[in-house]
């Protein structure tokens, strides 16, 4: 058997059609599963990417590397603010320690005073 561009071969349309058909059917399947496994590889790098941005930032973030937020700016700022009132009423507070004691000392002196001063009217010192 020769065979050369030239060569004829008697078969039945259809199947030939079928020949086409299921070669087509073949292409479509192979790309289809070529075009899943770029989808998958791309989710992949992707999420590895991601992964890896969260472990740096998980690493670096604690030992304030990356820096501040504003928002954590602004509550070191309060904290810092809230720590200067409290030891100024702390200073406050030591100051007025002993001022119970200085005012029922007081009260007892005064006290004393108007019974001084009562037995003085008393006795007649003090009328004219």
């Amino acid at each position: 058997m020769k065979v050369s561009e030239n060569t004829s071969i008697s078969m039945p349309m259809r199947n030939l059609i079928s020949i086409v058909i299921t070669v087509a059917i073949g292409v479509w399947a192979y790309f289809g599963v070529i075009e899943t496994l770029n989808k998958h590889s791309t989710t992949l790098e992707l999420m590895q990417k991601d992964l890896e941005a969260n472990s740096e930032f998980r690493i670096k973030y604690p030992r304030g590397e990356l820096g501040q937020s504003s928002g954590e700016a602004e509550l070191f700022m309060l904290v810092e603010h809230m720590s200067g009132l409290i030891e100024s009423m702390d200073t406050e507070l030591k100051g007025m320690r002993n001022n119970k004691i200085t005012i029922d000392f007081l009260k007892e002196q005064v006290s004393k005073l108007q019974v001084d001063v009562e037995k003085l009217i008393r006795n007649g010192n003090g009328a004219h």
